[in-house]
């Protein structure tokens, strides 16, 4: 048997306001086509299969439209549910879906065999076992007890979590003995979820289960392959060879394109099985379709390093998507205008422009040596304006609503104008009599 894992997926993904569907397309085009070519068994999606729970139509469609061709084509499919996932969309057609040899499992189930999936091969014969375990939220293990403590919960939750994995992996193991006669069958279980040790990165967004941050290796059955998902680069879990995150098929931010500005270590996993065991896992690097790159450099440098980005990314599908980090000791006013205008005869797109923080971490040091008494708070002001990038035309509004809400705060409340008053009419009084006597 031969299954290709894969995870987050992300459909309907805005990245700084921009649609990732090309992008999409071309790599469900390219997944499908190497499906074919390599007589793929099933593939296995680990959750995050869209980006909100409320995915866009488009997404939706580019889902439903996928699930048929991969049908056609001879491969199961089995989609878990991720933390990014709405339990409600995916369930709404995985009845439909089913007929079309997929299985959804977008939550745990109170019938654990219904999390357990039978793997088959081209020819329609039992080829393994699958332990469909989502995203685990703590509201399907455990019901909440007031007065435990955190360490408490934790403990609790930790507790659950391996025990619904060893429960699964029971059943499958009943299971694969019911089918022993026909062959042996390798077992295997997925997961969402941060385990001790991952690599974040920016896109990924935190997922507490309760209290519970990171799951232990140890603590999963002794399944012959774990397919993970939710974090974005591809990884071993505890230096283990059988337990995999595939990482996402799209570079999801800046920083998961790597040191050399490629997204040549996204990839998909290919992993192999023969006589109920696992043979060979094999890292299939997906093509690029658009280079997502960042670069710091002072002002006078981006022409070139933006004329070198366009010169490499010719042979792409797409434009490539820029991030640029403005290293400059002073402020510069028209900073988007000036890039803008660097960039608008260039085959790129620049998506975000900020200045370098080390220069902001600088600044506050340097004030943090001063005292109070030599600080203005317009100084603090302005010092926090300049480390923006911001136009003119943005910086004037900021600073009037500065000022404004400075004269509100130092301008006296009625009742203390009124005391104020008060007070002063009390001694002129006081300075009449003692005239008088």
């Amino acid at each position: 048997m031969r299954i290709l894992h894969t995870s987050d997926w992300h459909l309907g993904q805005h990245f700084f306001g921009k649609s990732r569907d090309a992008e999409h397309a071309a790599f469900i085009d390219w997944l499908l086509s190497h499906v074919e070519q390599y007589q793929v068994d099933a593939l296995i999606i680990a959750g995050d299969i869209f980006d909100t729970g409320t995915p866009p139509s488009y997404a939706r469609t580019r889902y439903n439209q996928f699930v048929v061709a991969l049908s056609q084509i001879g491969c199961q499919l089995v989609v878990l549910g991720g933390n990014h996932d709405s339990v409600a969309t995916l369930h709404e057609s995985r009845e439909l879906l089913a007929c079309l040899n997929a299985t959804v499992i977008g939550t745990a189930q109170d019938d654990l065999s219904k999390q357990l999936v039978t793997l088959k091969n081209r020819a329609g014969e039992p080829a393994g076992i699958l332990c469909g375990v989502p995203f685990l939220r703590q509201r399907d293990l455990l019901h909440s007890r007031a007065g435990d403590s955190a360490e408490e919960k934790q403990q609790q939750l930790m507790f659950a979590m391996t025990e619904h994995y060893a429960d699964l992996f029971e059943l499958a193991q009943q299971r694969q003995q019911l089918l022993k006669e026909s062959a042996d069958l390798p077992i295997l279980a997925t997961g969402h979820m941060t385990c001790v040790g991952g690599q974040l990165s920016e896109s990924v967004r935190e997922i507490y289960i309760g209290t519970l941050e990171a799951f232990p290796a140890k603590r999963f059955p002794k399944a012959d392959y774990i397919a993970l998902g939710h974090l974005h680069r591809p990884q071993k879990v505890a230096s283990s060879e059988h337990i995999r995150y595939s990482g996402s098929p799209l570079p999801l931010s800046f920083d998961e394109t790597g040191s050399d500005k490629s997204s040549g270590d996204k990839q998909i996993l290919m992993v192999d099985f023969a006589e109920g065991k696992l043979q060979h896992i094999e890292p299939v690097i997906i093509p690029r379709f658009r280079r997502l790159q960042s670069i710091e450099a002072p002002l006078d440098e981006l022409p070139e390093l933006l004329q070198s980005i366009a010169d490499q990314s010719e042979a792409d599908p797409l434009q490539p998507w820029v991030e640029v980090v403005i290293d400059a000791e002073q402020y510069i006013s028209d900073l988007q205008k000036q890039i803008q205008q660097i960039s608008e005869q260039l085959p790129l797109e620049i998506l975000r422009v900020r200045r370098k923080r080390a220069k902001t971490e600088t600044s506050l040091q340097q004030q943090q040596k001063e005292t109070l008494a030599e600080l203005k708070v317009e100084d603090v002001f302005n010092s926090r304006l300049a480390d923006e990038a911001l136009e003119t035309q943005q910086i004037q509004p900021l600073t009037e609503l500065f000022q404004q809400i400075v004269q509100q705060l130092e301008q006296p409340e009625p009742d203390q104008q009124q005391s104020d008053q008060s007070e002063s009419d009390q001694n002129q009084g006081r300075d009449s009599k003692e005239a008088q006597a």
